[in-house]
């Protein structure tokens, strides 16, 4: 895998929110970690990186701004300097400024990563690729939660993680790991624009 020098690290929705007990159970505890870790990569190699905050419009979104659940997790918190994408729905392409940020910085592959799987990473990778980037989903540095369907059977968060991968992987982004994006960004040697 080659990931190249100005690939964007768009970190989605890493917001204490999810930690509402509201939301039922999720899988990868280790996410945040895992982003964590990708994060410091980016800012070692000076590579892009973009956050994103779901800025909830409804009154009883633990999201909404000034609700101590809209406040990004100390895993993910932006450096001074790092832009922060303010967004209300899944998409982080809808209402924003996202799409002209990265044609005006000629930034063509976005690595993502954040929760939640199956909404607002979903939704943006889908429309990035849709949009013509190239989409890169780290599946350990998401998370998902648990399900009820239609039709009232039960989906775990293992369940819903993996789904919403498969349907990803090959046809909207290539789906990874940390480790995997970790030893391409080491081994990316840096090229003059």
């Amino acid at each position: 895998m080659n990931i190249e020098k100005n690939a964007v690290l768009l970190v989605i929705d890493v917001q204490k929110g999810m930690d509402d007990p509201r939301l039922g159970q999720r899988n990868n505890p280790g996410a945040e970690k895992n982003i964590g870790r990708l994060l410091q990569a980016w800012r070692a190699s000076g590579r892009p990186i973009i956050h994103v905050r779901h800025d909830s419009t409804s009154a009883n979104s633990p999201f909404r701004p000034n609700q101590p659940g809209n406040e990004v997790k100390p895993e993910a918190q932006p450096f001074p300097g790092e832009p922060v994408v303010r967004k209300c729905v899944s998409s982080a392409f809808i209402g924003t400024d996202l799409e002209q940020r990265l044609r005006a910085a000629q930034q063509k592959t976005l690595v993502v990563v954040g929760m939640m799987a199956e909404y607002c990473v979903n939704t943006t990778a889908r429309m990035a690729e849709n949009l013509g980037f190239d989409v890169l989903v780290v599946a350990d540095a998401t998370a998902a939660w648990e399900h009820k369907s239609f039709d009232g059977s039960h989906l775990s968060a293992d369940e819903v993680c993996r789904a919403v991968m498969a349907t990803l992987h090959d046809e909207f982004a290539q789906v990874v790991t940390t480790d995997a994006v970790l030893a391409a960004t080491q081994s990316t040697v840096a090229v003059a624009p």
